[in-house]
């Protein structure tokens, strides 16, 4: 039986809350409709790890060859945001790109788990959006940090939903309303019990951690003013509006924006130029 959770800011205090059709309801009786509330992140997780080219599609709208194991990067917890939070696109920056995507959430410290028994250590799943800032496509060597961690380019939500099989259920990204990225999640090349077995042979998974599992063709640059959602049968629909940073990127240190080739390439759904 599935059951969604939601953390929601409710006078100045997180709480859990229980969705019970229309309304959400505290342990302790407190009720509220979920439109009117403060939705925090599912989870409070110490690192999230991300899936790299996992879904065929994507693979090969950027024509190249998909992996033959899972490769992963980091976003840092700084990087979450909410249900209905808003997502910045540091001023000077033109590629800010969506990438609707389920993400698992762990639920109890795991090491070496095996594929077959990996959704045992899951808590539950919630929807993400892996927004890339490709702008910074030609700094940190391949690590991606500019791209993938600055403030706000983790949406999370809205809830957390427990005993939701992975299946073959739609995977849908929206942007002002209209479809730009729909798949089954059998289309996904590693399974989320593999990336989960695969990431707990070298580090221990905490409860909180999130593994967000990939995103399928046509990601491409919104803009400030849009509003983006991301929505899979049985996990609702996460919403972000976009905005534009208020201040200039300090010139003082490190890489600035720049629109190369490469961040063209990625941003637009070209070649991967890496």
């Amino acid at each position: 039986m599935m059951e969604e959770v939601r953390r929601i800011l409710l006078d100045g205090a997180p709480v859990e809350m229980v969705r019970r059709g229309d309304v959400l309801e505290a342990p302790d009786g407190r009720r509220i409709a979920p439109d009117d509330a403060v939705h925090l992140p599912p989870a409070v997780p110490t690192k999230i790890i991300c899936a790299h080219l996992n879904y065929q599609n994507r693979i090969d709208e950027l024509k190249t060859e998909g992996p033959p194991a899972p490769n992963y990067f980091f976003k840092p917890p700084s990087a979450l945001t909410a249900h209905k939070g808003t997502v910045i696109r540091p001023r000077g920056c033109r590629f800010l790109n969506y990438e609707g995507e389920v993400a698992i959430v762990i639920g109890r410290a795991t090491r070496n788990v095996g594929v077959a028994s990996a959704l045992d250590a899951v808590a539950g799943f919630t929807l993400a959006n892996d927004f890339a800032l490709h702008d910074f496509r030609h700094a940190d060597r391949g690590s991606m940090l500019r791209v993938k961690g600055a403030d706000t380019l983790a949406p999370v939500g809205p809830g957390l939903v427990r005993g939701w099989v992975p299946g073959d259920q739609v995977l849908r990204t929206t942007v002002n309303g209209t479809v730009v990225q729909e798949s089954t999640l059998g289309g996904m090349v590693f399974s989320m019990s593999y990336l989960i077995a695969d990431l707990s042979r070298m580090m221990t998974l905490l409860p909180g951690d999130m593994i967000f599992s990939g995103t399928p063709a046509n990601s491409r640059p919104v803009e400030p003013g849009d509003v983006v959602t991301v929505e899979c049968d049985g996990l609702g629909v996460l919403e972000n509006r976009i905005a534009e940073g208020e201040h200039d990127i300090l010139d003082e240190a490190g890489w600035m924006p720049e629109s190369s080739d490469q961040a063209l390439g990625v941003a637009l759904g070209e070649q991967l130029r890496e």
